[in-house]
């Protein structure tokens, strides 16, 4: 596969934990690059790639007050209600993990951040309009590395309990 940043030089796949649980569960999906920048959001991807950053899908570690580790998939385009995540998981508060923390409990560096084949099990959550779309993009497990998959795959796989707490993307 090239980079579809311009560059005609392959990189080569990466052989992530993400990626060995793909195979085992004989999942398909197709591996896209990019040139990592730090900080450079899903806008800069969906730019980068020319893919729809709705159809993007962050993973993200939170933890509740009880410091008890999730991950929630949300819309590249969306942020996640704090207060309506915590209203439905019934406890007081729910915060994005240290970036240490969720590097420590996921076993991926942030910014390469998959929810397939983490180092710790996790209570998996997903925005329910993400499982509508035909197609999503979703970290491999490393920085600068996407997959392209059906989210039917990744609820077969993960599980995943449907929420509804998207809002509007908060810069």
């Amino acid at each position: 596969m090239t980079n579809p940043t311009g560059s005609s030089t392959p990189k080569k796949s990466p052989m992530t934990p993400a990626i060995r649980l793909l195979k085992a569960q004989k999942a398909p999906y197709r591996e896209l690059f990019y040139d990592y920048v730090e900080k450079g959001g899903t806008s800069r991807l969906a730019s980068v790639l020319g893919i729809d950053e709705h159809k993007i899908v962050k993973t993200l570690i939170m933890e509740t007050d009880a410091k008890k580790a999730l991950i929630i998939l949300m819309h590249g385009d969306r942020s996640v209600s704090l207060k309506n995540l915590a209203r439905f998981l019934g406890v007081k508060s729910v915060a994005p993990c240290a970036p240490e923390q969720a590097e420590h409990n996921s076993g991926y560096r942030v910014g390469g951040t998959s929810p397939f084949g983490t180092r710790r099990v996790m209570p998996i959550f997903v925005e329910k309009t993400i499982l509508d779309l035909d197609l999503i993009y979703i970290n491999g497990g490393h920085r600068g590395f996407i997959l392209e998959m059906a989210p039917a795959d990744l609820v077969r796989i993960l599980k995943p309990t449907p929420v509804e707490v998207a809002i509007e993307k908060l810069d």
